[in-house]
């Protein structure tokens, strides 16, 4: 598999039942592939995976490769509380037509090297699916660290990607000294892409790539292309809104995001709540601010609103 460019880690809508809603999704997918996005990974962290049941997660995959048409690939997150259930997703995520999986750890349980070894060469095994190890160290406890990851690709064939979303931009730069060109290296936090791409990362799991794709693809394409001083810019525009992925409540906020640029709704599944009072004040004061000066595109280039 191709595994670089922007790839939202996308949000899962939901109608005023909590019920999953196909219908959007599916229209958000196709708009994210015209958009610019280089590939579609649902069911994850900001997917709300957590929530959602075997058989609704396995129905987003259906409906994410309808959607995709081949036109993009469909990277089906594998989470799951046991390895048997995480394996039995994986086999179901191929069999609805999922072009790769990105596996996590489990969830609740921490445990040692050996056995989060065990659970993800498990998950890996299972599919000759290409598969993206997903690193989050912070919402998961667990850390692959750059040697366990070396360890793993010197094992398995398959394993082709890694997302890194230890907020440390050198992770990818170690990664890289073990691995070379053996793996490619995601960042996977929203405001450390620029750093992540100088010292070599070739992809972005994004999420304000669900609400903004466009800029969320240019500010990439400006910092591979090392134009450092156009890629700055963008980024001075975008930081105060990438920074909402790395709070607790990032699910909200950019569900928030989406709904102030006429996308979706904000809903979010229990234990999450709708943001209220001055949480929901600060949050739609600064996206409000950054949409007023937001860039346009002009001849296919964007242009920063003066």
């Amino acid at each position: 598999m191709n595994w670089n460019g922007v790839m939202p880690a996308m949000t899962t809508c939901f109608n005023s039942n909590l019920e999953v809603d196909h219908g959007f999704m599916e229209w958000h997918c196709r708009w994210l592939i015209d958009n610019g996005c280089s590939g579609i990974v649902p069911l994850g962290s900001l997917g709300e995976g957590a929530t959602l049941t075997f058989d609704e997660k396995v129905k987003i995959v259906d409906t994410c490769v309808r959607a995709a048409s081949g036109r993009a690939p469909v990277v089906a997150s594998i989470s799951a509380l046991s390895t048997a259930e995480a394996v039995s997703l994986a086999k179901a995520a191929a069999d609805e037509g999922s072009d790769a999986l990105m596996v996590l750890p489990p969830y609740v349980y921490q445990g040692d090297w050996r056995e989060m070894k065990a659970h993800v060469a498990a998950v890996f095994r299972a599919t000759p699916l290409a598969c993206m190890l997903y690193n989050n160290p912070i919402a998961y406890v667990t850390d692959f660290l750059p040697e366990h990851i070396a360890e793993l690709a010197r094992e398995h064939e398959n394993f082709e990607s890694v997302k890194e979303s230890s907020t440390d931009a050198r992770r990818v730069a170690a990664i890289r000294s073990l691995v070379e060109d053996r793996l490619e290296v995601f960042v996977g936090i929203d405001d450390v892409i620029l750093e992540g791409i100088g010292v070599g990362a070739t992809g972005w799991i994004a999420g304000l790539a669900n609400a903004l794709p466009r800029e969320s693809v240019e500010l990439y394409q400006l910092a591979v292309n090392c134009e450092r001083e156009k890629a700055f810019e963008l980024y001075r525009w975008f930081l105060p809104l990438l920074r909402m992925d790395t709070v607790p409540e990032f699910v909200q906020l950019i569900k928030l995001v989406e709904a102030e640029v006429g996308l979706g709704n904000p809903r979010v599944r229990p234990p999450r709540l709708d943001l209220v009072g001055e949480k929901l004040e600060r949050a739609q004061k600064t996206i409000r601010d950054r949409l007023r000066t937001r860039p346009q595109v002009a001849n296919g280039y964007l242009v920063q609103a003066k």
